[in-house]
Parts: structure tokens; sequence; C-alpha cells
């Protein structure tokens, strides 16, 4: 694996220097806006001070608060993932309730809400869904403010229909004044952690700000074999172009090298389907030899435009590199091998751009003697895959030994298999008009409606196989209805029916056809405590048709492959956030949902059918220096669809923390991570599972200006 050089401490100490005196010089001579060292500069997205924060305009295209939004809102903020160590969306999502993780491997993970899977990731509201539906090596948030999760269907709201949620990070952005942060962290399985975020004016009038984010990751783990290092490094520019225009440009570079990662993980089943015991947590089934190296690289340019009549315009324009460099191992029962267990390893690489664009218009208008808001736009995005995969003819599903490879001493592999068909270049395209209103119809009363009309198509090979999808012109709709009980409590229902394009293969090996359904949420919100406590309250049912469903894996039709199944979703997700009681800070919920297939039979067991998760701060009144804050989640028992041993029985997961602020610049942290060392198994879903991480402890010291 190739040694990550991180970026010269020099030239960040330039920058920092820089930022910093320019703001000295301007101190005294201008009244420049306070803002906090993690508020975003741009009023669109609020302050996320505390654990209550508003949802990003971006997320939901007309600016409405959590409160006004009929549909299920949380908000991860900056505050919460530095109590917390939120360092990855991996532990975001874990933190959110109503969100599923399963790291199926070390270093490619799923996510599910409400039954179904998260595929839409976007930045300040645009992006295509995740390459093949998951997310491969780790997204740091180093470089984010907050991230919004918009949980059910979102056919209007952002982008293409998912009943599931979608998950939308707001970047840092420059600050008008002076700040800057660095934390260095050390703990368990030698982590070693360095975080450092600069921001503030570069010149007198403040008229152009820039902000330096950098972090080093690099640690050892609890699994055998296994270490990782991260380097992240992002750099924004904002540019007052005159009174009504502000143009933001952004260059973000993400590296994750991984050593001894699994491709696969410990099997949970032999090849009769019974149940494999592993005594140790710290099992992996990758070698030594064994890599995983994951780049990506986004660029980004905003431009925005206020109209004299408060409306706003804004062009956004991304471009995104993902690529992927791997050496893996492979591991499953069988009933034909003479060990019991076969193996393939693999030799993979990965290539993948992304260009998206997005231009709207957003304001109030005037109608019947009311005000309302409307949000209009249009979208592209295009994708460019590019793939090829090498084989070792002596490992190309032969006898492995299960305890050699539990050891590392399965043989490195020479790759002499390179098939045309082992390749894959496509390209993937989407174009959609979308348009949206929110309807005062009475001083209590608001219609949120609106439409999204999508085309896609794609043209390439995927493996040897065509990859054919041709949509034009879908319209999917949106409508709901929030009305204000009291100046605290909402009421709210909405109704949206659910398209989506699939880029799966069946067993055939033909693309998937498109995600279908209809999606129904209603519920209650409370804005409490003066507004200081956001409540709610909901129930969900969905209906989807064509669900991409795990068939097998199939090595000539380029891995795994999916039928096409129908299945039906309902629950009750219960949710609230921010300050109950002075000092006393939490986000956290409980989540039941109850899926069935075609037949009405429950289905999709990996998924838990009740999860509680809560995060909960307290600045302690007799000591104001001290914080301290604990972290629960429980789950119910899941198991395998097509093998009930695999299995994992109801877990509880409990976390604590403190904080001591030294003075106005100094403090220092601990985080302890499953306090009690409960054993358990991260996924069922794919007969395969490594263990989640025992007892483990970071500790940090941090610098502010």
């Amino acid at each position: 694996m190739r040694t990550l050089s991180p970026l010269p401490t020099q030239i960040i100490s330039i920058i920092a220097l820089g930022m910093l005196s320019t703001a000295h010089a301007a101190d005294t001579t201008l009244n420049l806006a306070p803002t906090a060292i993690n508020s975003t500069a741009d009023s669109q997205d609020g302050v996320t001070q505390g654990y209550q924060g508003k949802p990003s305009a971006a997320a939901t295209k007309l600016n409405l608060t959590a409160q006004e939004t009929p549909q299920g809102v949380t908000t991860i903020t900056r505050e919460q993932m530095d109590d917390f160590k939120l360092n990855s969306i991996r532990d975001v999502m874990t933190s959110t309730p109503g969100v599923n993780v399963q790291k199926i491997e070390t270093d490619r993970t799923y996510f599910t809400a409400r039954g179904f899977d998260i595929t839409n990731f976007q930045t300040d509201g645009t992006g295509m869904p995740l390459t093949n539906g998951l997310l491969v090596g780790d997204i740091d948030m180093a470089p984010y403010e907050s991230v919004d999760i918009i949980h059910g269907a979102n056919g209007l709201m952002s982008g293409a229909g998912n009943p599931s949620a979608t998950v939308n990070f707001v970047r840092k952005r420059p600050t008008y004044d002076p700040q800057a942060k660095v934390e260095v962290t050390g703990g368990s399985w030698d982590k070693r952690r360095v975080d450092i975020d600069v921001s503030g004016p570069l010149t007198d009038s403040g008229n152009i700000r820039g902000r330096v984010v950098y972090a080093n990751d690099n640690s050892n783990s609890y699994l055998d074999h296994y270490s990782r290092e991260k380097n992240i490094f992002s750099g924004t520019l904002a540019f007052d172009l005159s009174d009504s225009d502000v143009l933001t440009v952004g260059y973000e570079d993400q590296k994750s090298n991984a050593n001894g990662a699994s491709w696969g993980s410990l099997p949970l089943v032999d090849g009769n389907g019974q149940a494999v015991h592993y005594s140790s947590t710290h099992s992996n089934i990758g070698q030594p030899w064994v890599y995983w190296d994951v780049h990506t690289t986004k660029a980004f340019a905003e431009w925005e435009h206020s109209f004299a009549n408060d409306w706003k315009s804004k062009l956004t324009i991304t471009g995104a590199e993902h690529r992927e460099d791997t050496q893996m191992f492979y591991i499953l029962g069988s009933t034909t091998s003479s060990t019991g267990y076969s193996g393939l390893s693999s030799k993979y690489n990965d290539k993948n751009h992304e260009l998206d664009g997005d231009l709207s218009f957003s304001g109030p208008f005037s109608l019947g003697g009311r005000e309302h808001q409307l949000t209009f736009g249009a979208n592209y995005a295009r994708q460019h895959n590019q793939e090829r995969s090498l084989y070792d003819s002596s490992m190309y599903y032969s006898d492995v030994s299960l305890d050699s490879a539990l050891h590392g001493a399965v043989p490195k592999p020479t790759y002499d298999i390179a098939n045309a068909a082992d390749t894959s270049d496509f390209v993937d395209r989407q174009k959609s008009l979308y348009a949206g209103a929110r309807f005062s119809l009475m001083d209590d009363l608001h219609l949120i409606t609106g439409a999204r009309m999508l085309s896609a198509d794609s043209d390439g090979e995927n493996y040897g196989t065509g990859r054919n999808v041709r949509i034009h012109g879908k319209v999917t709709p949106y409508a709901g209805l929030v009305y204000d009980l009291t100046p605290e409590y909402a009421l709210y229902t909405s109704y949206t029916e659910v398209y989506s394009p699939q880029y799966n293969l069946d067993p055939t090996g033909k693309v998937l056809a498109p995600l279908e359904g209809k999606s129904y949420e209603a519920g209650i919100k409370g804005s409490l405590l003066d507004k200081k406590l956001d409540v709610s309250a909901a129930v969900f049912h969905t209906k989807q048709d064509n669900v991409a469903t795990y068939a097998g894996y199939d090595a000539s039709k380029g891995g795994y492959v999916y039928d096409g199944l129908s299945y039906k979703s309902s629950g009750i997700e219960l949710q609230a956030s921010g300050e109950v009681y002075p000092g006393l800070d939490v986000n956290g919920g409980y989540t039941y949902v109850y899926i069935t297939d075609a037949d009405d039979n429950r289905a999709r067991k990996f998924i838990p059918r009740h999860a509680f998760t809560s995060d909960v701060t307290y600045r302690l009144p007799m000591a104001p220096k001290v914080k301290v804050g604990g972290s629960l989640s429980w789950q119910s028992a899941v198991s395998n669809d097509d093998s009930p041993n695999a299995k994992q029985e109801a877990y509880a997961l409990v976390g604590l923390m403190t904080r001591y602020d030294i003075d106005s610049h100094w403090s220092t942290q601990l985080n302890v991570n499953n306090l009690t060392n409960q054993k358990y198994l991260m996924s069922t879903r794919y007969n395969q599972s490594n263990f989640g991480d025992p007892r483990n402890l970071t500790a940090s010291v941090s610098w502010k200006y």
C-alpha cells in the first residue's frame, strides 16, 4: 500500500498566520459580523450551535425549518460530532435515529432507513446516487459543518425517488471573522489524529474569505492484520462580487489507504448452513498482502445572486473523481470443497468521474392576498465508471482453509486471469426539471407540493453485459400538508410516488427495472422550550416494486447480482433534538419498522425491527468548564433471510465523554466507546460479518482562536 504524505505543516502554518495577521490588521477598522468557529457564513444554512440544527436550504430546496417540512428530518451538528468524535460518515449515521449502518466489510458499508438502502448522498444539495448503492472507503467529516438526513421518499426535494432517506453534507464555509482550531487525538490501537481548521478574511474589507481544513487519521485496529491511514484536505474561497453576488469555489481531497482489509468478512455459516463460531473479536480474513486504497477528489463552484424582491438564484457545478486500487481476498462456505471453504483473490481497479450541475430559483410570491414560496430549477449529472478485475487461477474459488485465512497464512496470489469480460466501462446520465411551492392556504395551514420530471440513460458495458437504461420524462409528484395546531405543535402528512433508475444486474446479467412505488407519512412535530427543543412522532408506509435484493455472487456478471422484488415497509419514528434543560443537550430517537414481501411474510430480517439511539451531554452548572455526556444505542435481534443460523441477538452499546475547558483557548476531552465491551456482529445481511469494536478510548487536546 502506498504511504500517504501529509500536507507539510509549514504550508498550514503560513496559511494560518496569513489569515490571522490579516484579520488582526482589519480588526481595528472593521466591525465584522461575529461567527462561531464552525458556523457557515452563508445565512441559508443557519448556525449549528448545540444539537438543534436547521436543515440546509439545499436539502429541502424550499428553505424550510424542520417543523415546516412534512417529513422526518434529523440534523447532526458540528457540536455533536465534536462531542462524540463522529469523525466519519459511518459514525454520524450510527448516531442518527432511524438509520441502520451495516459495515459489511472493513471498507465497504451499506446504510438503510425505513427498511431500504440509502443511496442518495449529496453535498449542498447535489450529487448522484452512490455507485452500486454503497459507500466504499470512508467519508471523513473534517470538511463538513453538519449533516442533514431527510427521512423517507424524496421524489421532489432531493433528486430521484428513494424510499429510505437522503443524506446531505453541508460544507464548512469561510467566515467573516478570523478563527482557527487545532486538535490532536490519540487512542486505542495506536490511533493518532490531527485536525486543523483555519478560516477568515483575506482582504481588509472581508470581501474575499478563505477556509482551510486538514486532517490526518492513522491507526491500527482491533482486527488482526488491519490498519488504515486517512488524509483529508479541503480549501474554500468566497468572493463578494457585489452586494448581490457571492461566488464560492472549493476543492476537497480525501485519501483512505487500508492494509489487511476484508473483502467480504467472516463467514457466519458453513456450506451446510450451520453457524460458525469465533472465539475472538479480533478475527479477520484480511491477509497481510491485502490492501484497499481509495482516493476521492472534488472541486466545486457556486454562484448565488440575490434579487431585489427577495428572490435568489443559485448555480452550482461540481466535479468529482473516485479511484480505487485493491488487492483482495474473499472466502465463503462450500459443500464441494475438501476444506469446507472456497477462496477467491482479486486485483481490482476502479475509476469514476462525476459531473453535477444544478440551477435553481427561489423566493416569495403573492396570491390571494397571502405570501407563498416557490422554487424551480434544473439538474444535470453524468457519471463515467471504468473498472478492471484480475484473478489468480490457483485461487479462483479454490479450496482454502478457514484457519489459514484467520492466521494470515494464505499465500500471495499471482494474477494471471485478465478476461475482457472482467472489465466495465459505462456512462450514466440523469437530467431533471423540478418545481415546488409552499402555499399558505390559511395562517395555520400550509400546502407543500410539486413535481420532478426525470430522464436517465446509460451506455457501455458492465462486465460483458450491456448497461442499457433509457427513461424519459418520468414525473414523480409530491404533496404535503402542515397544520399548525398551536405556536408549538404542528400536524403533517405527505405523499409521494417513488421512482428511481437502478443499475444493479439481475441473475441474467440485465440491469434491474427502475424502482417504483408509493410512500405515505403522517405525524406531529413540536418546537418546545422557547423553540430550543424539537420533537416529532411519525408513522410511515411504503410499498416498493423492483427493490434490488441480493441473489448471490456471480464472477461472470462482475460480482453481486440481485432480484427485483416487492416489499412493504411500515413503522414509527420518534425523535427529539435540542436543549431539554439549560446546559442539557440531546439528540436521539426510537424506530419501529416492519417489512413484508409480496406474500406478506416478514422480510429483510437483517434490519432490526426495533432500534434506539441517543447522544446526551450536560454542562455542569457547579463547574461550567466541565461537560459530561453519554451515548446509548440498542437494537433488537437480526438474522439473515435465507440462513437463520446467521443471527445476532439484541444488544446495547454505551459510550461516555467528558471535556474540560482549561481556558478560552485550550480544552481537553476523553471519550470511551462500548463501555461494557459488548461482543456483537456488525451485520447479518450477506451471511458474513466482522465483530464490532471492543471497548476503546480516545483522548484529545484542542486549541482554538
